[in-house]
């Protein structure tokens, strides 16, 4: 059996599935690739070998502080009163293939220890000699001047939608972050099958492609349902059709209970 690693080895793997060459496959060749795509986004959107955890920098520009510290404007209109709304525009663009922003890393000076921080101090003055000191009370100074910190600081709000692929952070940005420093966004992934070749041959995958082409392949038989061919056969296209539905939600009910990750882990 030929492993599936790219988009045309599934295809034939599916129709082969279904009983080509031996029958034929009724199904044209842009149907399949439109089965092949809604195949590949319901893997991403819902399998958790389908995203990868991963984090992406960006650098901060000038052009960044010009559009973020203007306005958008829109207006509305009701019983002849008009009113004029301005929107911030404290966004920045990321990959299309970004699906969720579930952290993004503090601006604060905690990666900058001097010599007048506390936390250098407490080090420098408490833990020469980790013989003399316990771990439990560092431990517990550690967890209150985080506790601090994020009573007195705080985390920047953020809001995330993949169809925009706009992260908004709610933040000043004129004083919170300055030209050329770098942002850093915790995020889920899709991965694309044309690198990761390996995601052709995952099992889920390739049944739930299956099913759909023959979903696609019954559709396009039940126009001629009861029509009688040469030699006496009847076309059965609701017949494929039904069997092929079952198939599709079984699948789509599998994925979302043992493949699914938590929703809450994919959302900041």
């Amino acid at each position: 059996m030929a492993t599936p690693n790219t988009r045309q080895t599934l295809i034939s793997y599916a129709k082969r599935a279904l009983g080509h060459p031996v029958i034929e496959i009724n199904v044209d060749d842009d149907q399949i690739d439109d089965r092949i795509d809604e195949a590949l986004q319901y893997y991403q959107q819902y399998h958790y070998d389908g995203i990868r955890r991963t984090y992406l920098k960006y650098q901060y520009t000038q052009a960044d502080k010009t559009r973020i510290l203007s306005n958008a404007s829109d207006s509305g209109v009701k019983n002849s009163v008009t009113t004029t709304w301005k929107e911030g525009n404290n966004y920045i663009v990321v990959p299309e293939t970004v699906i969720s922003v579930i952290n993004i890393f503090p601006f604060s000076n905690k990666g900058n220890l001097n010599l007048f921080d506390v936390r250098y101090q407490m080090r420098l003055n408490d833990l020469y000699d980790f013989s003399s000191t316990s771990v439990i009370n560092y431990d517990i100074v550690m967890r209150q001047l985080d506790f601090l910190d994020h009573i007195l600081v705080g985390e920047k709000p953020l809001r995330f939608n993949q169809h925009d692929n706009r992260l908004y952070i709610d933040m000043d940005w004129e004083n919170d972050l300055q030209v050329d420093e770098y942002i850093v966004i915790e995020a889920y992934r899709k991965l694309d099958p044309d690198t990761y070749t390996d995601v052709y041959n995952d099992i889920w995958l390739k049944r739930y492609t299956t099913a759909l082409v023959k979903k696609q392949w019954g559709a396009n038989l039940s126009k001629f349902n009861g029509v009688a061919m040469i030699g006496g056969v009847t076309l059965n296209g609701q017949q494929i059709y039904s069997e092929a539905l079952q198939d599709v939600e079984k699948l789509e009910t599998e994925i979302r209970s043992s493949f699914e990750l938590n929703p809450a882990m994919l959302i900041g």
